[in-house]
């Protein structure tokens, strides 16, 4: 494989454009362990329900993912990723969690199997970046007790109890590639292809709200097309703040006091819920 291009840099690791064997353009990432990306992309592409990049190459210090051509965002595209999205999740997963040892950005996230979606959301996902926040001085004991009194409510606001379905993970709207539509002459609607996931057996609400977070293009579209597949229990717009809990939390620890007024705000959310 030969490096073209370098794209720049994304926290701890470097990115490139390159070409592999007979002349295949490829993404190439350098400087971490992508493992457990490589095992999220793959595990997001079984069941063949939403574009997902092939993993060309992966190990402890390089990912080399088949290059994505991006377009402009269109309504056509984003309906068909709402359906597509809709069956990423009935696809479903054996357990809350995944069996492989989690990551989101930089950080390592507990993957553990977990019987239940509240305990495994705020043992694995919240909790722990809460107090890795408050621990780097991100965050005062009183943040930290205000978000743990938001967990101690989650299973009384979560919303009628849901199998693990096949959740992204961190579905923002960076993580969405907008590919061209299918065939040279540009019929029919493009797709939108997954990238960076922190895949994991989850609650379907979670890749919702993270879509929301930072204002997906066309969302309302996304969503539209989603709930004619699979609507959402009732009040599942009222607990976009639950599920933004875990992805606020991660932000504070690696971004700082940005994202601490966000993160109290949907605390204080859950807990008038």
């Amino acid at each position: 494989m030969k490096i073209t291009r370098d794209l720049g840099t994304s926290h701890a690791w470097t990115l490139h454009e390159g070409v592999a064997g007979e002349g295949r353009r490829v993404f190439v990432k350098r400087g971490a362990d992508f493992t457990a990306e490589a095992a999220g992309l793959r595990w997001l592409a079984e069941p063949e329900a939403v574009a997902v990049p092939e993993v060309v190459e992966a190990d402890h210090d390089t990912l080399v993912l088949e290059w994505i051509e991006t377009t402009q965002a269109t309504a056509d595209a984003a309906e068909r990723f709402g359906r597509e999205l809709a069956a990423l999740h009935a696809a479903g997963a054996e357990a809350f969690g995944a069996p492989w040892p989690g990551s989101i950005a930089e950080l390592p996230m507990d993957n553990g199997p977990a019987a239940d979606w509240p305990s495994f959301y705020t043992s694995q996902r919240v909790l722990p970046f809460v107090r890795r926040a408050r621990d780097a001085g991100r965050l005062s004991a009183a943040d930290v007790d205000l978000v743990e009194e938001a967990c101690d409510r989650v299973e009384e606001v979560s919303g009628p109890a849901e199998t693990p379905a096949r959740i992204h993970g961190d579905l923002w709207n960076g993580n969405l590639l907008w590919s061209a539509p299918p065939d040279a002459e540009g019929a029919g609607p493009g797709r939108v292809a997954l990238v960076d996931p922190a895949a994991h057996g989850g609650h379907r609400e979670t890749d919702l709200a993270m879509l929301a977070l930072f204002g997906a293009p066309h969302l309302a579209v996304i969503l539209g097309a989603y709930r004619e597949v699979a609507p959402p229990a009732d009040g599942w717009r009222e607990r976009v703040p639950l599920h933004q809990l875990h992805p606020l939390a991660v932000h504070v620890c690696l971004y700082g006091d940005a994202y601490r007024g966000s993160l109290l705000t949907a605390a204080s959310e859950v807990l008038a819920m």
